[in-house]
């Protein structure tokens, strides 16, 4: 009988176990949890969305929605998942986190081809092994896979946003809208005057932040924390997260600042702050998050927190299946492959399995070419300098020929290359 290791229970992992099984390959899969928890998550389901309930995109000319797109085609069971717990949210994708993660969860109890194995992985196994331990990995598996590969592990700090219960929310200066009329009005909004704004600021940047023991302070640019950001310039907000462009409540409104809120669950009554990720220390999320007009009263259901991200030298270490040169019965899936996102994440997950059923099958590795997303994040993992390398996520820009005219184009080419390996391979 056919068998695969698969460690890890988030997003990547979970795609894998299930699309190995889907495949007939029985899958023992690996979670600590509960039995030892992470810094970051907060319950014992797989594929928990720990940082943002957000998606990304849902458009055909972004590339993440593209990504989406290409990976639903393939059977993704988080896209999925995705389309029977999403909440309002504009253009964008954006889920119920924890019915997501019960949806998943329970796909994966209810096959019987998953054996799950509630234990720490302190040795990577003998045997074919998709090792998907993500950014959290432990620090016992870490160093084994150190030793492995014959090189340190690289990081950079991940940060989440706080989540507040909607009934706290002042509706007497919030108001529903999403930016320039997407149709939905499905976030809620705190508008700043100029002195409000200040004293946010000023208090933002001069709260007191929960101590980092490790030295290497690096972030990725799209989980900054906000109040780093905010230390940048007295604008820098103004003109990202919290721009007011887009907003007005009405057209005489003309706000100095907005902070949006996007739906957290199906039922409504929770919403996170969105481009809120924070290292503040919790007594002054509260402090210092209460001045944000509307939101004097808030109700915190869950702070912001901070974590350390690992994941691998990819140009050193992987080859173009994402099996490692120095062992290639093991495969890296998911962050820790070093990508960065959500869906980038679960999509290396199912390439990994892909490419192990590819093996099982006496067959050649699988090409997704960078006609598509996932075959120029792959490309980008083989071919990126390795001398800095860094985490990437879904964007045209890894994909050669694409410009901001022909993203359609582009796209058309992509899912049609997709459905063509999908047919030719038996995917």
């Amino acid at each position: 009988m056919e068998i695969v290791n698969v460690i890890g229970g988030g997003l990547a992992g979970s795609e894998a176990a299930l699309y190995l099984a889907k495949h007939g390959i029985h899958v023992r899969l690996f979670e600590m949890r509960p039995k030892k928890m992470t810094p970051a998550h907060h319950s014992e389901n797989f594929a928990e969305l720990v940082c943002s309930n957000s998606l990304k995109s849902k458009n055909l000319d972004n590339a993440c929605g593209l990504l989406k797109e290409e990976m639903a085609i393939l059977g993704s069971v988080m896209i999925e998942a995705s389309q029977h717990t999403s909440v309002p949210s504009g253009n964008a994708l954006s889920v119920d986190r924890d019915l997501f993660s019960q949806f998943i969860t329970n796909r994966i109890k209810a096959n019987s081809l998953i054996e799950i194995i509630h234990q720490e992985v302190a040795e990577i196994p003998q045997g074919l092994t998709i090792l998907a331990t993500g950014p959290l990995t432990s620090e016992t598996l870490t160093t084994k896979l150190q030793e492995m590969i014959g090189t340190k592990m690289l990081n950079f700090f991940d940060a989440s946003a706080p989540i507040i219960e909607k009934e706290s929310v002042n509706m007497d200066i919030a108001y529903f809208k999403s930016r320039y009329e997407q149709g939905d009005n499905s976030y809620l909004n705190c508008p700043f005057t100029k002195e409000e704004y200040e004293l946010f600021y000023h208090e933002l940047i001069n709260a007191q932040l929960a101590p980092i023991h490790e030295f290497d302070r690096s972030y990725f640019n799209a989980c900054m924390p906000i109040e780093v950001m905010a230390k940048s310039g007295v604008d820098t907000l103004r003109h990202g997260p919290l721009t007011p462009r887009g907003l007005r409540k009405t057209i005489d409104h003309k706000p100095y600042a907005v902070v949006q809120l996007r739906q957290d669950n199906v039922s409504g009554s929770l919403y996170n702050l969105v481009g809120f990720q924070t290292n503040l220390t919790y007594g002054e999320q509260r402090r210092v998050f209460r001045l944000i007009p509307g939101l004097e009263n808030a109700e915190f259901v869950r702070y912001g927190l901070m974590h350390r991200n690992t994941y691998v030298n990819a140009p050193l270490v992987l080859n173009p299946d994402l099996s490692l040169k120095a062992n290639p019965d093991v495969y890296i899936a998911g962050q820790l492959s070093g990508v960065e996102g959500y869906v980038e994440s679960a999509a290396m997950g199912l390439v990994a399995a892909i490419q192990v059923v590819k093996r099982l099958r006496g067959q050649a590795p699988l090409d997704f070419t960078t006609q598509t997303i996932m075959g120029s994040l792959i490309n980008y993992l083989n071919r990126a300098n390795p001398h800095d390398f860094a985490p990437m996520n879904a964007n045209f820009g890894i994909v050669p020929g694409a410009n901001k005219y022909n993203r359609l184009h582009i796209s058309d080419i992509a899912l049609k290359t997709i459905h063509h390996l999908k047919e030719a391979h038996q995917l």
